[in-house]
């Protein structure tokens, strides 16, 4: 303690005082319990939240904390009973809290605040209280709030207590695997998990693999994009994939898994027991040395069917190659994206005679390739006679204005079909 004298005109008097303000806001919200309040607690509570620069936000983690019987009572011993009033105002107020937070996360200010009320259920540890108000959320988006270690230990608990939690969304959170860690043992009752931008490796890879392993994992939809992840994380996935029963759809876009993590990913798909109905590989820098072995899962597989190769540098031989997979008559693909891959004339005749007898494409993305005038009949023989065909998008290839208007034109071949050039 440090004594610090105060002079006025009538006395002198003592004032001690804690150097750590940390001591300060406890014995303030020791306070609340020991001495009745004039103030009702739950506008005083309502008054601290209020100040945006967030100066009593530790104070209110201890007032809640205190209403918990775990951490009233052996204080109790040395300071008599807390006040039954307060702690009951306490608990009306969090509740108060939480359910008007809950669904409001449009803004950056409103996701804030609904962790805050989170930190607050935590410090409660009060299950009836968080199974009241947080048990039947299903749908929980913090994207865009940076998460620290501790946030994500109090958002896994919370998630603990959910009984229906759908939909997490955490993308671009910067958790890291540090707070993935944290996260760890609630993310198996997720159904849907955006977990995009946030610098997990290969390491954070293998933490969710442990989650996607749990027999009662719900996940079904894992969203990876933009994690660092390089091939090194693809053999703890692969052996995943083949053993999980529930996830269908992976995005694992703009990492850097090169044609060896393609070599493994695809020993997966080749598993029989592969549930994937939808990956998506936007950038994560795959040639045509890489589609031998997808061709030959493709051949096999039976629950692929969306497949985003954009932005990877496959070429007219990759695609040739492909070719051959989705004519075969088990290939079960009805939406392929080969946006931006490299593609010239030279392969238009191989892709469009596989296409148009392909039975199960329904949407094809060809944009951003070096398609130019010489491919439009060969494009206008696939349009015309795939008939499962329900859309195609060749925005930004090199076609004269008059072979745009000839691809557009094909709109009007059938009821329903969009052709975007």
């Amino acid at each position: 303690m440090m004594e610090l004298l105060e002079r006025d005109d009538s006395a002198q008097s003592v004032v001690y005082t804690f150097p750590h303000l940390t001591i300060q806001e406890f014995v303030a919200a020791l306070a609340q319990f020991l001495t009745p309040n004039p103030w009702d607690i739950g506008k005083l509570l309502s008054e601290a939240q209020s100040k945006e620069d967030g100066r009593f936000e530790i104070f209110l983690r201890f007032v809640v904390g205190l209403s918990s019987s775990q951490s009233a009572r052996p204080l109790e011993e040395f300071l008599g009973p807390f006040l039954h009033q307060t702690i009951c105002g306490v608990i009306d107020w969090v509740k108060e809290k939480v359910e008007g937070q809950i669904g409001n996360t449009e803004s950056q200010t409103g996701k804030r605040d609904l962790l805050n009320t989170f930190h607050y259920l935590f410090e409660s540890q009060n299950k009836t209280l968080a199974r009241v108000t947080v048990g039947s959320v299903e749908t929980l988006t913090l994207s865009g709030l940076r998460l620290t270690p501790i946030d994500c230990a109090v958002l896994s608990h919370v998630i603990g207590l959910c009984d229906t939690i759908k939909h997490l969304d955490l993308w671009n959170c910067s958790i890291q695997c540090e707070g993935l860690q944290r996260l760890g043992p609630a993310l198996h009752k997720c159904q849907v998990l955006r977990l995009g931008r946030n610098k997990l490796g290969d390491s954070g890879v293998k933490l969710l693999s442990a989650a996607l392993r749990n027999p009662d994992c719900k996940i079904q939809e894992l969203g990876l994009w933009i994690n660092d992840l390089t091939d090194s994380c693809t053999k703890d996935l692969s052996s995943t994939l083949s053993t999980n029963r529930s996830l269908t759809v992976l995005n694992l876009g703009k990492n850097k898994l090169g044609d060896s993590g393609m070599k493994l990913l695809s020993a997966a798909l080749r598993n029989p027991d592969c549930k994937i109905q939808e990956l998506r590989l936007t950038d994560v820098g795959l040639t045509d040395s890489c589609t031998e072995e997808l061709v030959s899962a493709l051949r096999t597989n039976r629950s692929l069917t969306d497949l985003n190769l954009s932005h990877n540098k496959l070429g007219d031989s990759g695609v040739k190659r492909l070719s051959a997979a989705l004519r075969n008559p088990n290939c079960q693909i009805q939406k392929l994206d080969l946006d931006d891959v490299g593609l010239t004339d030279s392969c238009t005749e191989d892709l469009v005679s596989t296409l148009s007898s392909n039975r199960s494409l329904t949407g094809l993305t060809l944009g951003s390739n070096s398609f130019t005038d010489r491919s439009v009949p060969a494009l206008c023989s696939l349009i015309l006679t795939c008939r499962s065909l329900e859309w195609i998008r060749l925005w930004g290839n090199q076609f004269s204005p008059n072979g745009k208007r000839h691809l557009e034109s094909l709109r009007e071949s059938r009821p329903g079909l969009r052709v975007g050039v």
